[in-house]
């Protein structure tokens, strides 16, 4: 028996290390594919619920199964005219999306503070519809009152559809004969849509896509109505209790690898969209200068979005310098313009969000008593500038130096040259050096221990320019982040760190 026992032994120790390893790595590859934003923000508590236009239903119907599907998340979706939705939903203060027909009813929404942020879908367009093969030979709005024929159309107080194609005619001068035509008033479009199939009547403005869902029904090309496109956005509402989740949905809709597939087979033309990412991974180059005036941007934007920012930050001539070997952020946020028009073919137009003033640095109560560019020229000064190849401040000291005449005695005192103003206000904090040209916003955080000096001069002054990337597998949150940075919060963050605020938000 003992022989026995001593054999077993081992062997049951071994089966037990091969159990444990085996647990170990379960755990392993549970903890890589594990999501941690996905877990801690996108679960919601109850259904996504989405106020959605009824003229989108066939491509909602089946986004909404394939997201369940794919998520686990459930959505409920709520049909009707684009109006009466947006009057539901402001009255009862409940819901998490709002999906109108057309987006000026977002517009409208926003303006009343019921809406935050929108995606972009698909354009459709208003036509007049009659049942297949035109049994009455109906070819103009003329032929309507010529043929006798019974025309339905959406409540324009209501609908998208019917408000468009009401604001088209009345343009053209003929709404009144059409209106004296109309023998029925819909809520909906898919209700018109469902008359004429029926036959209750004999013709019907309906979307172009409406008429693709229904094989029963063809197009009247009407010249009244040319130009007029509806643009199909979802929104965000205020009121959601789950905004995160509802942005992930909103996301998916407006993925040109999800959602916008099915659009299209529905025959809506889809914008182009993001790729689909349970997290998108965002990049972002941005001058070692803005840190300050951003990171808190960023953060709360990836928060409530459910994504990632990656941030780099780094002098400008050594951002351009990286992205000239291939390394391509989705945003640059440049420290100065001309280090955006360096690399001006990677990136759409930018836009100018704030300026910073060149400065003297100095320590509180300035015992060298500098009190111009001049006096930096001073003999045993140890002085501290940008270095003019790697960062935007380096450059414009340099340019303001020789405008000034002041280059050859200051240089002389230069005893540290760095990439990025905040390691010269830390060398100037703890004695190095006893003065730096930096900018105003690197005294931000140390304004008890450092006393600034103006230099006010034309080209001491950096415009800091923001661009999204032409190659972005996700050009419509880029402009979402984009957005968030000039936001109104963004400007305040801006302000506070000496920053002047250009942006139109």
């Amino acid at each position: 028996m003992r022989t026995h026992s001593s054999r077993s032994g081992p062997v049951a120790g071994m089966w037990l290390a091969a159990v444990a390893s085996a647990i170990v790595l379960a755990g392993l590859v549970a903890w890589l594919a594990w999501d941690p934003a996905w877990f801690a923000s996108a679960k919601p508590s109850e259904p996504l619920l989405v106020y959605c236009a009824a003229g989108l239903q066939a491509p909602m119907e089946a986004i909404a199964r394939e997201y369940e599907k794919e998520t686990g998340i459930p959505v409920q979706l709520q049909y009707g005219g684009s109006q009466t939705l947006l009057t539901n939903l402001e009255v009862s203060q409940r819901g998490d999306l709002f999906l109108p027909g057309d987006d000026g009813y977002i517009r409208i929404g926003r303006d009343k503070g019921l809406v935050a942020e929108s995606l972009p879908l698909a354009h459709m367009v208003p036509v007049l519809a009659v049942r297949k093969g035109n049994p009455l030979g109906i070819h103009s709005l003329a032929d309507l009152g010529k043929k006798g024929a019974r025309l339905g159309m959406a409540d324009p107080d209501a609908a998208a559809v019917g408000k468009l194609t009401r604001a088209a005619l009345q343009k053209s001068g003929d709404w009144s004969a059409a209106r004296a035509q109309l023998t029925v008033s819909k809520e909906t479009v898919n209700a018109v849509a469902n008359a004429l199939k029926v036959g209750s009547i004999d013709a019907g403005f309906v979307w172009d896509a409406t008429v693709r869902q229904y094989p029963e029904l063809e197009a009247v090309p009407l010249p009244q109505l040319d130009g007029q496109t509806a643009h199909v956005a979802v929104a965000v509402l205020n009121q959601s209790k789950q905004p995160t989740a509802a942005l992930r949905f909103a996301r998916y809709l407006a993925a040109r690898d999800r959602g916008l597939l099915l659009f299209e087979r529905e025959g809506y033309a889809p914008v182009e969209g993001d790729a689909w990412a349970l997290t998108p991974r965002l990049r972002l180059a941005a001058g070692a200068m803005l840190r300050p005036a951003i990171d808190d941007t960023i953060d709360s934007f990836q928060e409530r979005e459910g994504v990632v920012v990656e941030r780099v930050y780094n002098g400008c001539g050594i951002l351009v310098g990286n992205m000239k070997a291939g390394h391509r952020p989705d945003v640059y946020f440049a420290c100065d313009k001309q280090f955006l028009t360096m690399v001006k073919d990677l990136f759409l137009d930018g836009v100018d969000v704030s300026t910073n003033q060149l400065v003297i640095l100095v320590p509180r109560g300035n015992p060298h008593k500098i009190q111009t560019l001049r006096d930096l020229g001073k003999k045993g000064l140890k002085i501290g500038v940008g270095h003019e190849k790697q960062c935007a401040l380096g450059v414009l000291t340099q340019e303001t130096l020789k405008q000034t005449d002041l280059h050859d005695p200051i240089m002389a005192n230069v005893a540290v040259q760095s990439p990025a103003g905040d390691m010269l206000v830390n060398q100037l904090r703890v004695g190095s050096l006893d003065a730096v040209i930096a900018y105003v916003s690197n005294a931000a955080a140390a304004g008890d221990q450092l006393e600034a000096i103006p230099i006010d001069i034309p080209c001491a002054v950096a415009v800091q320019p923001m661009a999204a990337s032409k190659a972005s597998n996700y050009p419509q949150l880029t402009r979402r982040l984009m957005d968030a940075l000039r936001s109104t919060s963004s400007r305040e963050r801006f302000e506070a760190n000496g920053f002047h605020w250009q942006g139109t938000k």
